[in-house]
């Protein structure tokens, strides 16, 4: 399952980790604006004290992006689709979550590799993604 992207762009870095400020929010913006030319409905961007959240319209669960500095680089980036497992539990049930987030992994991979600003797109793997998870 696609959830977490990671890729490098000088010209979308913003903020100072120094000042601590959240880091992210020109990336946000950018899928924000893009995803909805893909038909998302985006409730909103707004920050968060480990970066930015792109809200988006969902019926069956929450559906968000968060979009952060990534220091393994000096111009990293990394985005991440929440829910980021393959079920969520709603009302004592079990939920799936592909049919919804792989089509809005696709259309986040698109919009990135449109914009010649980024370069190094990579998908985490199930094992990366779920470090320091319980």
């Amino acid at each position: 399952m696609r959830s977490h992207i990671e890729f490098r762009s000088q010209a979308l870095l913003d903020g100072d980790s120094n000042d601590g400020g959240s880091r992210g929010e020109s990336v946000a913006r950018l899928l924000s604006e893009q995803l909805a030319k893909h038909g998302y409905v985006v409730n909103g961007v707004a920050p968060e004290d480990w970066g930015w959240r792109v809200d988006l319209s969902n019926v069956a669960f929450p559906l968000w992006i968060g979009c952060g500095h990534y220091e393994e680089y000096p111009d990293g980036h990394l985005c991440f689709i929440e829910p980021s497992k393959p079920h969520v539990r709603h009302w004592l049930k079990r939920v799936p979550t592909n049919g919804v987030t792989e089509p809005l992994a696709t259309a986040i991979e698109q919009v990135l590799r449109a914009d010649s600003r980024i370069s190094d797109l990579r998908w985490w793997s199930g094992a990366e993604a779920n470090i320091g998870r319980s």
